[in-house]
């Protein structure tokens, strides 16, 4: 989908790129790449057809299929063929963080914002503090780090300091008043339009 005229001189300004993947159970995954400007706008969007992962590499990829399927084939489709470089690239889909690895820009996963609990009754323990566990319990320590940048909660792979430092400095400019989450609607609300448009 070609970018308004307008966005075509926006390319050289700064720019993040986000990108997700929708899974449609008959089809199979739906790749999205939306690059803006820090105010928000629209620079290039581009969509992949439906990838769908056959028997054989279901088998023989295991466990790194998700990554090998978000992060090369669907992740490094589309960032081939965007004319703009964004400063970072933002994904809702922790495999597709494995596009970090084909690339030099910073790839940061995008958390949802947090949602405030429900308050209900509760004892509170002698210390005064409640602890609540929200995930099952694991052997292993959690493979990524999580931070915030502005109103934003990011994680990156385990080991990515350099590039969460990277990715700070870069998006600093827009963090405080950018919601990082909010381009993931746009995106798939866009690949909706274009399979309907398509039928």
């Amino acid at each position: 989908m070609e970018p308004p005229v307008e966005a075509a001189k926006d390319r050289t300004k700064p720019a993040i790129g986000f990108l997700t993947v929708i899974e449609h159970p008959q089809h199979g995954l739906f790749g999205g790449y939306l690059i803006l400007n820090f105010a928000g706008r629209p620079i290039e969007f581009h969509c992949t057809a439906p990838v769908k992962p056959n028997r054989a590499q279901q088998i023989l990829y295991g466990p790194t299929l998700d990554a090998f399927l978000y992060g090369e084939q669907i992740g490094a489709t589309l960032l081939g063929h965007a004319k703009t470089n964004p400063l970072a690239i933002c994904t809702d889909r922790e495999p597709a963080l494995a596009l970090g690895d084909l690339t030099d820009l910073p790839v940061a996963l995008v958390l949802p914002p947090e949602e405030v609990p429900v308050a209900g009754p509760t004892s509170v323990p002698p210390g005064g503090q409640i602890v609540l566990r929200l995930d099952a319990a694991h052997r292993h320590p959690p493979r990524l780090c999580t931070f915030e940048l502005g109103r934003n909660r990011l994680a990156l792979a385990r080991g990515g300091e350099e590039h969460r430092q990277r990715f700070t400095q870069q998006l600093a400019a827009a963090a405080e008043s950018f919601d990082l989450w909010e381009p993931f609607t746009r995106i798939r609300e866009a690949i909706e339009e274009a399979q309907q448009a398509a039928r």
